[in-house]
């Protein structure tokens, strides 16, 4: 079995983008919500909500993409947010929020 990692991205409370990477993008959306994910969640308010998910590969290109979409605009990162169309996880997911 292959190890998929995903780079996502969060829209917070304040409306700050944030952007990481994971193996499991709900568990760790259900992370930044509870306080125990990324220290700069909580100064960027929360909840956080997700927005974006990528299947990227590997860990070491989850790192470059993550990379590459945070030296994006903001411009780009909201056309490359509403360029994605949500997978059924993803739509499961807010339907339970």
């Amino acid at each position: 079995m292959s190890v998929h990692w995903k780079v996502y991205m969060v829209r917070c409370a304040k409306g700050a983008l944030y952007t990481g990477i994971a193996l499991d993008v709900l568990k760790r959306v259900a992370q930044h919500n509870a306080g125990t994910g990324a220290k700069a969640i909580r100064a960027l308010g929360r909840p956080v909500k997700l927005i974006y998910s990528e299947i990227v590969g590997d860990k070491r290109l989850a790192l470059k993409r993550e990379y590459m979409i945070k030296q994006m605009t903001r411009v780009q990162k909201e056309k490359l947010i509403a360029s994605q169309w949500l997978t059924s996880e993803d739509q499961t997911y807010f339907r339970n929020w």
